[in-house]
């Protein structure tokens, strides 16, 4: 009898149970997902976090997979390719983008304009302005675009692109290829002009009103340089195409660079020839004192090689005829000592950059600061690749440098890493501060 009542007392107390979880599930089931949606909603999150993690790392430029993975792809490309793929890169936005704040000790001024840091973009990099914001983006404190002729030119005959991997050296015999000084200015122009209306958007500012007193970069911190060379067709002792470029160019520049020393064009005589320097410089710095509103410093670019006495009298033109900067300096066609080049591509005809004309371009701008008593800006080029490189131009009376060649061979973390370097190596001092400290010892 127990057995009985206890069989039946268990089956009512199962129905029981079994009925209230029928009614717990119609009363909740429709807003409890089942285990398998949960799943789903987990790797959803887990996978957006992962990919949202991804891409900051991936869009940051001093991640290390540009470094190690990215640029070393790039160069299994022929090099003047890979250049161009780069340059579309970049051009599109396709590209990475120094996030971190610049530290206030590395701030300088040059010509009566601020730079958050002096850590510059050589020419010949961006030849035809086609990308100039994503640069800026990548930390420079300037980019330096061209040379620009006033005509378009092929350039040499390919190949005229060579590295040299184990002295993280390159070699061009580029021919200063370019889409002339018309169809870069139109987009130099347009640039601007749309920066400053977005600008006057959110300022509240007319454009007439910014135009008058923002950079020619349209940052309130940074500098556009726009680098002026002459066509190939052009007499070697003429200098009326640095006159057009300025005419045509020089109001989008924060400052204007006269290339006098390319050595892959014959025609490009001021370099060596005393006579044809002073005339260009002559011509050219008449032409921007007559500009009516607005009127960019103007800088020569002068070569490695040039022997004390050539020195001398170059400086010697600068400061009579108040250039505003000069740059120490273009590539090499010697082949420094001590390259180590196992394919011997060093072969190849054209201008050496790189690690190798490091000696070579710190001496020039050493002697150049002498030689002008530091009245002139100098801005340092050749061979940069570290913040212990940097330094040391600016020791030796470089108020500004430039990097190229080792964004080659490091990636486009180069200029974030220069100035993290720069910070440490300072101390607390201002990079200001040791502008020239060799020459006060």
């Amino acid at each position: 009898m127990f057995r009985i009542f206890a069989r039946a007392g268990g089956n009512r107390l199962r129905s029981t149970t079994t009925l209230g979880a029928l009614a717990a599930t119609r009363a909740f089931g429709t807003k409890a997902a089942p285990p398998s949606r949960l799943r789903n909603i987990v790797w959803a999150s887990t996978g957006a976090v992962v990919c949202g993690l991804g891409y900051l790392y991936v869009t940051d430029s001093s991640a290390g997979i540009h470094r190690y993975v990215f640029t070393p792809i790039l160069r299994l490309l022929d090099p003047e390719d890979a250049h161009n793929l780069t340059i579309a890169m970049l051009k599109y936005g396709l590209c990475p983008a120094d996030r971190a704040a610049d530290d206030g000790l590395l701030a300088v001024e040059m010509w009566g304009k601020r730079m958050s840091n002096p850590i510059g973009l050589a020419a010949g990099f961006d030849k035809n302005a086609e990308a100039i914001d994503s640069l800026f983006g990548l930390g420079f404190g300037a980019v330096e675009v061209g040379s620009i002729t006033p005509l378009a030119q092929e350039g040499n005959p390919k190949p005229r692109l060579f590295r040299i991997e184990d002295s993280d050296a390159v070699i061009n015999r580029m021919g200063l290829n370019n889409s002339g000084m018309q169809m870069c200015a139109d987009r130099i122009r347009s640039r601007f002009w749309r920066l400053l209306a977005s600008q006057s958007k959110q300022q509240g500012e007319t454009v007439a009103e910014l135009s008058s007193s923002v950079n020619r970069s349209a940052f309130t911190d940074r500098l556009l340089g726009i680098n002026l060379s002459k066509n190939k067709t052009s007499k070697g002792d003429s200098y009326s195409d640095y006159v057009d470029g300025l005419r045509t160019l020089g109001a989008y520049a924060d400052y204007v660079v006269i290339n006098v020393s390319c050595p892959n064009v014959k025609n490009i005589a001021a370099g060596a020839d005393v006579a044809v320097l002073e005339s260009t410089i002559k011509a050219v710095l008449s032409e921007r004192n007559r500009m009516p509103d607005y009127r960019p410093p103007v800088v020569l670019k002068i070569g490695p090689d040039n022997d004390n006495d050539q020195l001398k009298l170059i400086a010697q033109l600068a400061m009579d005829y108040r250039v505003d900067g000069i740059i120490t300096t273009n590539t090499t066609p010697t082949r420094p000592a001590g390259l180590r080049d196992p394919d011997e591509v060093a072969k190849e005809a054209g201008g050496l950059s790189g690690a190798p004309l490091r000696g070579m371009a710190l001496a020039t701008t050493r002697e150049m600061y002498r030689l002008t008593g530091g009245r002139i800006p100098i801005i340092g080029c050749g061979g940069i690749s570290t913040a212990e490189d940097a330094l040391a131009f600016a020791r030796a009376g470089a108020s500004m440098v430039q990097v190229y060649t080792s964004m080659v061979f490091d990636g486009p973390g180069k200029p974030r890493e220069i100035k993290d370097g720069l910070v440490e190596l300072l101390k607390g001092r201002k990079w200001t501060d040791v502008v020239g400290e060799d020459a006060r010892k």
